[in-house]
């Protein structure tokens, strides 16, 4: 397909040198030496030379020190540039489900490469490589030290991604060389490379670039790419796909159009139109003209189960490992997924959100875990993954997203460690909040009604704004976004954007870190890092090193943590939200469920436990649309829920939550929270040890009594941050 052209000699004459003297010195150190001192022995007169001129004789030894070194580092095992022609046969990773069951094989990329000629592709897919990938290509000689530097300092400012490597660094390295981060494979690649651009000429190198580089998948070349991605030749693909495609080749993972965050791709894309117009490729009508274009992807009917779990997979591979490694290294992957189940969970949701459309409900997600082990069972990242008009390839259990009332499990955990009790009174009332340069906030009710003097039970099982609020108020911002980061949050980076109506779900999250943090909750306060992967092996049978999730890590009190569990799981305190029958109970189960709504309507959550199971649902629209008034906790994401947990329980013996030492159970007001007097209505109340109540309610006490029992309160949460936003 190529042809060699002659080296000039004095541009290759030094590694040739270098290889020569460092092969003899390498091959014949024995002989060398002997004839050395039958030379000494010979000629006293040389001896006496080298007495004398010692110094001129060590820059000489020194030189075939630095030869054989050189030589058996780089020189001995370095491939010819001349393999740039042929093809090695690449290995398939496979990945499982826990039972052996397959769910994708990532093909190797000989099967899915369809070679091009270069004067087949288009000059804008061309320019747009050029542009994004090596600006230089046309003036270096494989390796470019401005490129390296501008690249650095460019990575420094986070201002784009950047690699350094020229486009024939590249081919070298994909074709020639691994992908392991070492000073050693560099100068390799760097040789390589100069010697490549001596054998071949600038069309060749970029002719071979174009068919052997990697776009994501098992798209290898730009013609499978062009096929896989757009369903059409490379020849036919308009200025806005080639910049599509030439962004690929940085990051094929991340940049996928088909992977789990296809909105990167739409802003690289526009980076590399951008770059074309400062190169001088094409003007800046043109490049508006493109970003406005929209392009039509492909239908991906592959053969694939789980898809989303599996792009997660491949993503946490290709983390680790590299993507040359996962897609051409033969690694055989045992996940944590139960196919059995993901099947169950995708249909359930599939059906649900159909029946779900007259309340504007466009998409939905569900995610199924083992608290106990952090493994994820089932993940539906969406309705159909293969909808690609409504973005369904979008994973939602990955996706930040706001949890409404979700989140509440947060406030109300920093409440019970910092003095509240489930039976603390708090007042359902009107409440603003003033805060410098800011509007008044007035936090109100799912239902717009205030509710009085209710419980701490109450108000969270029944899930009320203002209670929440002005619980938030009482204990400090700050300390509930250092509360969640612990519990498993990542995502709340920037604590001065949030106010009080953080506790309300005004912070975006992900699925997978609020079912990290409700899985605490079924841990009695251990939290555990989800971990999908539960062996991985190479071809050859070897088991290969996986970073394992962290040890389960303590970040509530079992006595807190089972409070939180005790409330949500009572579906009296939440029937005067709820109702008594809500989607929320299941029969013959004892399980621990919140839902969650934001304020627009945008998001709609239901989080449910057992110990060792937890099913999280969402339901709304990708495009951020807000659903029907109607579409509420009730009757939402619940009822996918609902279905989802019945079939994990289902054949499951009764599950019971049962509470740890240190917690006193008590008989108490249910109206006031206090000991209960003589016709008082009553109820059993847990508490932590020292929290309880210590006044009888009508005991003809003094009022003075009752004050010293606030005042006593209050003294509990001294220290505790008051100040209001």
């Amino acid at each position: 397909m190529t042809q060699k052209r002659k080296a000039p000699v004095f541009l290759n004459w030094p590694f040739s040198f270098l290889k020569i003297i460092g092969r003899l010195v390498y091959k014949s150190p024995y002989y060398l030496g002997r004839i050395f001192l039958f030379v000494i022995k010979k000629s006293p007169q040389l001896l006496l030379l080298v007495k004398k001129g010692w110094h001129y004789l060590l820059p000489l030894f020194l030189f075939f020190c630095f030869s054989f070194y050189f030589y058996q580092t780089i020189l001995k095992d370095l491939p010819r540039p001349n393999r740039l022609i042929y093809r090695q046969q690449p290995v398939s990773t496979k990945i499982y489900d826990r039972r052996g069951q397959l769910l994708f094989t990532i093909f190797d990329g000989s099967q899915n490469r369809s070679l091009v000629k270069l004067e087949e592709i288009p000059q804008q897919v061309k320019w747009a490589t050029i542009a994004i990938e090596d600006q230089d290509f046309y003036q270096h000689s494989g390796f470019s030290l401005s490129g390296i530097i501008r690249a650095v300092f460019r990575n420094l400012s986070h201002s784009s991604l950047e690699g350094g490597s020229t486009i024939t660094q590249q081919l070298i390295k994909n074709a020639l060389l691994t992908s392991e981060k070492t000073i050693k494979r560099k100068v390799k690649e760097i040789i390589l490379s100069l010697q490549a651009e001596l054998i071949f000429s600038k069309e060749e190198i970029l002719q071979m670039y174009f068919n052997e580089v990697p776009y994501g998948g098992t798209a290898y070349g730009i013609e499978q790419a062009a096929q896989t991605y757009l369903g059409k030749s490379i020849k036919d693909v308009n200025l806005a796909e080639a910049a599509l495609l030439a962004g690929l080749p940085a990051a094929p993972s991340q940049f996928s159009p088909f992977g789990a965050n296809p909105q990167l791709t739409l802003s690289r894309q526009h980076q590399v139109l951008d770059r074309m117009v400062k190169e001088g490729f094409i003007s800046q009508e043109q490049a508006q003209d493109a970003k406005k274009e929209k392009i039509i992807l492909a239908p991906q009917r592959t053969n694939i189960k789980a898809p989303h779990f599996v792009m997660y997979i491949k993503d946490l591979l290709v983390q680790e490992y590299g993507l040359r490694q996962v897609e051409q290294g033969g690694l055989l992957v045992t996940t944590s997924l139960d196919l059995q189940l993901q099947e169950t969970a995708q249909r359930i949701v599939s059906q649900e959100v159909a029946e779900l459309a007259s309340l504007r409900v466009g998409n939905g997600a569900a995610l199924v875990t083992n608290p106990q082990t952090g493994e994820i069972l089932a993940m539906v990242g969406s309705k159909d993954y293969f909808n690609s008009r409504e973005d369904g390839n979008v994973n939602i259990t990955t996706s930040l997203r706001q949890p409404g009332s979700a989140i509440k499990i947060i406030t109300y955990s920093l409440a019970l460690t910092n003095g509240f009790t489930p039976a603390t009174i708090i007042s359902d009332s009107p409440v603003t909040y003033y805060s410098p340069g800011a509007k008044p906030y007035s936090p109100v009710n799912y239902d717009r009604r205030f509710h009085g003097q209710v419980t701490l039970r109450t108000a969270f099982a029944c899930s009320y704004n203002v209670p929440a609020v002005k619980t938030l108020s009482l204990l400090g911002v700050k300390k509930m976004i250092d509360l969640a980061q612990q519990m498993g949050i990542t995502t709340w980076s920037e604590p001065n954007r949030y106010g009080l109506a953080l506790t309300l779900g005004a912070g975006e999250v992900k699925m997978t870190e609020m079912a990290v943090a409700y899985g605490s909750l079924a841990n009695l306060g251990l939290k555990k890092e989800l971990q999908p992967i539960l062996k991985i092996t190479d071809s050859q049978g070897k088991s290969l090193d996986f970073p394992q999730s962290a040890p389960a890590e303590r970040v509530l009190s079992p006595q807190a943590a089972y409070l939180i569990t005790d409330i949500l799981k009572d579906n009296q305190a939440r029937t005067p939200a709820f109702g008594a029958s809500s989607l929320l109970i299941i029969p013959n189960q004892e399980v621990a469920v919140k839902t969650g709504t934001t304020n627009d309507k945008r998001d709609n959550w239901t989080f449910g436990y057992t110990t060792d199971r937890l099913v999280a649902a969402w339901v709304g629209n990708n495009d951020n649309q807000p659903m029907s008034a109607v579409a509420s906790g009730v009757t939402g994401a619940s009822s996918i829920w609902n279905k989802i947990i019945t079939q994990v329980l289902k054949d499951e013996p009764k599950h019971q939550f049962f509470p740890p030492e240190n917690l006193v159970k008590i008989e108490i007001c249910s109206q006031n929270g206090l000991l209960p007097c003589k016709g008082c209505p009553t109820r059993e109340e847990y508490f932590i040890p020292g929290t309880e109540p210590k006044y009888h309610c009508r005991s003809g006490e003094t009022e003075k009594k009752n004050q010293d029992q606030e005042k006593e309160r209050d003294k509990i949460l001294e220290g505790v941050n008051t100040q209001r936003e």
